[in-house]
């Protein structure tokens, strides 16, 4: 496909991609937008001009803060708006291309606009679904002969989160403070985390699904998964290991997550389908899914610590993830629990099989024991204030490539 607007071969936002977001330019109140090329489409002005009407929405859901509403019309529907993006911007229609004064209102500058966070989720799941995640972490606190606990390799493990303190990509993080426990002989003291880490993640986000107390089946799992994101979870682990036994995580995590701006669309992300790793046991019968269900999406992570620069310490892939997004819905509900549109669903930390791979700094330095040096000189066992993380995503294939964008956040000193 090509479009008659110039977009540039090394753009992120290809007219394969056209991923969805919300934004304000200049002063104006937010508005749902579709990223493409170095511009952004203002949805809320083709709608008023009549071009999205046929799509089968009835009022105008592109203005606004978030894009619950949208999502809430359903997959369908996003598919269709998708589908007419493709088709008014493709090379051989003029109906924008020629419609100067329309143009100039429906397309803003990427550079001149602000993005914010693209939904308003009233849910938020953390998953824990990477094999090699886990054994490094079972390996490294437990026994390192049987570093899975006995439920791992029979579902999603999972717990929910707190979803009020999502942000988005470029908004930055205080240094979160809370109990830790420095002796095993002492009481435990109230101070600043030291040993802030980023947990590199994806994320999925559902429409509306089946009401209170129905299932979806594992079959039907696509139908509710609308698009993904790049997620970083961030964790305090020294205040997660005295907290987390035997509830889980809390202080140690609800402090931040950072979620990047754009949301791609599932169906921009066929092409690079692949098969997951082997799962032995096999699932159980409501957990089992046919076909290729995980998706081929290289991640990388990036450390700049202030006035530095940026150097690569993560190079992984989210198609080794052992439980797919298909089976952690169909998990998450098989309760009963309902499903709401704009909820997110993390994927726990990625991790591949290479130290160069890990997916956090409690893996990269094998908690503290092997801190890293960076090209100045500079010593890393976990995040330091001033550090700006930044994770980057991009699926590519026959020239074509679907790009995340990316999540960045800078950590400052905690408010004492």
């Amino acid at each position: 496909m090509k479009s008659w607007l110039e977009i540039s071969s090394k753009s992120d936002f290809s007219i394969h991609n056209l991923p969805f977001g919300i934004f304000r330019h200049k002063k104006s109140i937010p508005h749902a937008g579709v990223a493409i090329g170095d511009y952004v489409i203002d949805l809320s002005v083709l709608f008023d001009q009549g071009s999205l009407k046929k799509e089968g929405i009835k009022k105008n859901v592109f203005e606004a803060d978030a894009l619950n509403d949208f999502i809430s019309l359903g997959k369908d529907t996003g598919r269709k708006v998708r589908n007419r993006l493709i088709d008014l911007f493709g090379s051989d229609n003029s109906e924008l291309r020629d419609n100067i004064d329309l143009k100039e209102k429906t397309l803003h500058k990427l550079k001149d606009v602000t993005m914010l966070l693209p939904v308003k989720p009233g849910n938020y799941t953390d998953f824990y679904s990477s094999l090699e995640h886990a054994t490094n972490v079972g390996s490294m606190f437990r026994d390192p002969e049987n570093p899975l606990l006995p439920n791992w390799k029979w579902l999603p493990v999972g717990y929910h989160g707190r979803a009020s303190s999502i942000v988005v990509s470029g908004t930055p993080i205080q240094r979160p403070k809370g109990q830790i426990k420095l002796s095993e002989n002492e009481p435990p003291v109230y101070a600043p985390t030291m040993a802030l880490d980023f947990e590199l993640e994806m994320a999925f986000i559902t429409t509306n699904g089946k009401p209170l107390g129905q299932t979806i089946l594992i079959e039907e799992a696509e139908e509710y998964i609308w698009g993904m994101v790049l997620f970083n979870d961030w964790s305090a682990r020294d205040i997660q290991k005295w907290e987390y036994q035997p509830l889980g995580p809390f202080l140690g995590k609800s402090f931040a997550s950072s979620v990047s701006p754009w949301v791609v669309f599932m169906d921009a992300l066929e092409p690079f389908r692949v098969d997951g790793p082997g799962q032995n046991p096999p699932p159980l019968p409501y957990l089992r899914s046919a076909g290729m269900n995980n998706y081929d999406i290289n991640l990388e992570v990036y450390l700049q610590p202030k006035g530095g620069k940026a150097v690569k310490i993560c190079d992984t892939n989210f198609k080794y993830m052992y439980w797919n997004i298909c089976q952690q819905l169909a998990h998450q509900s098989s309760n009963g629990c309902n499903i709401m549109a704009g909820d997110i669903y993390a994927s726990g930390t990625i991790s591949g099989p290479t130290s160069d791979s890990y997916g956090s700094m409690l893996e990269l330095t094998w908690n503290g024991t092997m801190p890293f040096i960076l090209p100045d000189g500079l010593e890393r066992k976990f995040i330091d204030d001033g550090d700006t993380v930044i994770i980057k995503g991009y699926a590519g294939k026959n020239g074509i490539k679907i790009s995340f964008g990316e999540v960045e956040t800078t950590v400052l000193p905690a408010i004492l």
